[in-house]
């Protein structure tokens, strides 16, 4: 029996956040669509299990990083696209209007350095603006190491981007004094 018409709607509707979410496991646009379509296999082969109580997003967010993981075991290694490849990529498809391409590259080449342990969560959180509590039930992790691996990934984003320390000498904000 195929699935009912609303699960496949709810489906649907998914696959956009799906995508970008397989695209920030495998910064690479083939990969995603294949992860994408492995997650979406996997759901209609087992539209069954779905409690419709649940999100959809989340409970395909789970499919997509649990194939993710299971993907990686079997490749024993994890690649990432080289920026250079990165940077052809968005010349070709133009980049947004008022994007700046470097930038870009820089936050890509940043999240590449990221664990996938910190990575997932980040994009789940800040892109997807999923709550903790859903990133959770679909990482398969406690709420607390969900927060601290955000907390970590964004740390060492801006370790990252802002690049090496500044110098001893630098101007910041004057130090705090206790007042009595």
């Amino acid at each position: 029996m195929d699935a009912p018409p609303v699960f496949r709607q709810r489906l649907l509707e998914a696959i956009p956040r799906l995508r970008r979410y397989s695209r920030s496991l495998t910064h690479e646009t083939n990969e995603a669509d294949d992860l994408t379509q492995q997650t979406l296999e996997r759901a209609l082969a087992h539209w069954r299990q779905f409690d419709p109580e649940r999100d959809m997003l989340v409970w395909l967010l789970s499919i997509a990083h649990n194939a993710f993981l299971d993907g990686r075991r079997r490749d024993a290694r994890m690649q990432f696209s080289d920026p250079a490849d990165v940077q052809r990529t968005m010349d070709a498809e133009g980049g947004s209007p008022g994007t700046d391409v470097g930038l870009c590259m820089d936050l890509l080449a940043a999240l590449a350095r990221l664990s996938p342990e910190q990575r997932e969560p980040l994009v789940l959180v800040c892109v997807e603006q999923l709550s903790y509590a859903e990133v959770a039930e679909a990482l398969r992790i406690p709420i607390g190491t969900v927060m601290s691996r955000v907390c970590r990934a964004r740390q060492a984003l801006r370790r990252h981007l802002e690049g090496p320390a500044k110098p001893e000498g630098r101007e910041g904000p004057a130090p705090l004094r206790r007042v009595v």
